[in-house]
């Protein structure tokens, strides 16, 4: 157990710096371990994809080895970069780094979330309350955050993007947006969203996913505008189970579409797709596999919330399907802990 008042130290699973990376321009997540490795599992569908010259096989080499590269500095360099902003940075909406307040969320959410803590919450009573998007695979849909709320953490989100302090992305998938804790928005935002108000309502959806056990979560607004980020290309979440929230502005296009659970929409089914409606969160599990639609027009602003429960990814990590080998993260880490495992009845999302 994390001794009173020292902060819980989390890890990462080693696969992170050679599992799952993505490369955008043959829309494909490899697992990097050199050259001859590459070739061997990868060549034929890289082909396809129209990596065929001995120059483009060269320069997704050196891309991939620079993103190893990267993800070994990222703990450091992300921990550097927080450092530098809390003492630097001047909010232009300071009232969002406030502790999280009830007026911040939207009547629905705080109903669902207080009838998941009455006496005798079950299932049934909690589905009344949302909307389910698809009872099989388990997606659900509810308003999270007041439009005001909105679009201050907008304003703020933006006044950061402009000013000069120095921006981790959000993944290898995204290029433009906000890491969260780097802001300092999630002790104040965050943490509270996950152990007030979600955890209670993931222990009645997911109680098989480690709905209940939610301990750690990694959270990050992303940013598609022309010429910048348009889609998402179809991927599962480093997570146990996943919020994401729609912020802004106006938009066209640009909706999820959902297929598995670590299974890629047929191409012969049509996939589950879900607009986006500013300030409903979607609720799913991390290994369903989804990716967004073009965007149309506008700017589409998210926040995502990585939910993740140690009881189960101490046993799978979820991205290489193995029992996770731990290393020490200088940063915020992966929801992984050294800790004797929970005794829980969860299924390990395999």
């Amino acid at each position: 157990m994390a001794t009173a008042g020292v902060p819980r130290r989390f890890c990462r699973c080693a696969c992170f710096c050679s599992e799952n990376l993505y490369v955008a321009r043959y829309r494909l997540h490899v697992r990097f371990r050199g050259e001859e490795q590459l070739r061997r599992d990868y060549g034929p569908i890289l082909r396809s994809r129209g990596c065929v010259s001995p120059q483009d096989f060269q320069q997704l080499l050196a891309e991939l080895e620079e993103e190893v590269e990267r993800r070994q500095r990222l703990g450091q360099e992300a921990a550097a970069r927080k450092a530098l902003i809390a003492s630097s940075y001047h909010p232009v909406r300071p009232h969002v780094y406030n502790t999280l307040q009830d007026e911040a969320l939207a009547p629905e959410f705080l109903a669902a979330a207080e009838y998941s803590t009455s006496p005798g919450a079950d299932l049934e009573g909690l589905l009344q309350r949302l909307e389910t998007v698809s009872g099989e695979k388990r997606i659900y849909r509810l308003p999270v955050f007041t439009a005001p709320f909105c679009q201050a953490l907008l304003e703020e989100l933006e006044h950061f993007e402009h000013s000069d302090m120095p921006k981790g992305r959000p993944n290898t998938m995204n290029n433009y947006g906000v890491l969260l804790h780097e802001l300092g928005l999630d002790e104040p935002l965050v943490t509270p969203l996950r152990e007030r108000f979600l955890q209670p309502l993931m222990a009645l959806l997911y109680p098989d996913c480690g709905g209940g056990w939610l301990d750690s979560h990694r959270a990050f607004v992303v940013k598609y505008a022309p010429g910048q980020d348009r889609e998402l290309g179809c991927h599962y979440d480093n997570a146990e189970l996943t919020l994401n929230v729609a912020l802004g502005k106006a938009f066209t296009g640009g909706a999820l579409y959902f297929g598995d659970l670590f299974q890629a929409p047929s191409a012969l089914a049509r996939p589950l797709e879900v607009e986006h409606v500013v300030g409903r969160g979607i609720l799913h599990r991390g290994g369903q596999l989804h990716g967004a639609r073009p965007l149309g027009t506008g700017e589409r602003w998210n926040l995502v919330v990585w939910l993740r429960a140690s009881a189960v990814r101490n046993r799978l990590c979820p991205m290489c399907c193995r029992k996770p080998e731990l290393v020490d993260d200088d940063g915020f880490g992966d929801g992984f802990t050294r800790e004797e495992p929970t005794t829980v009845d969860v299924c390990a999302l395999t």
